[in-house]
């Protein structure tokens, strides 16, 4: 998905805010997870953001989604947002956030998904990695 930063979207740095930035992850993240289970989906968390680099008035925002890794009813799901400079092509890793997703009932309750192919060593470590964040959130969470 991809849009460009309007002077409305912008703080009076001329860098897009946050929370826009937040907004267009979150959806990015509930249409990729939609595709894999073919059910609604609400977010659980938004796990971790880091904005790396300031994305300006004029930029193109380009957000990349992709599941990490599929338990019984969540998933956690990657996205990477780029801000390319439309004149010059240049591109940057402006931030990147991890969100839990869950699958849902028309009741609202979660529901079974469908198990995540992991074709790649790549994608098998991905999913290792997501699999012990979840174990520390589940842990964590307890104490918030």
């Amino acid at each position: 998905m991809a849009t460009i930063v309007l002077p409305a979207d912008t703080n009076n740095y001329g860098h897009i805010f946050g929370g826009r930035v937040l907004a267009m992850a979150d959806k990015v993240a509930a249409m990729v997870a939609m595709r894999h289970c073919r059910q609604p989906v609400v977010t659980a968390s938004i796990d971790r953001v880091d904005f790396i680099r300031p994305i300006k008035s004029g930029m193109i925002v380009i957000f990349k989604g992709a599941i990490n890794a599929a338990f019984n009813t969540s998933m956690e799901i990657g996205v990477d947002v780029e801000a390319e400079n439309p004149l010059t092509g240049e591109r940057i890793t402006a931030c990147r956030a991890l969100l839990t997703v869950v699958a849902i009932d028309r009741n609202g309750r979660p529901v079974p998904i469908p198990p995540l192919e992991l074709r790649t060593q790549e994608e098998r470590d991905r999913a290792a990695r997501a699999a012990e964040r979840r174990r520390q959130r589940l842990a964590t969470r307890e104490a918030f």
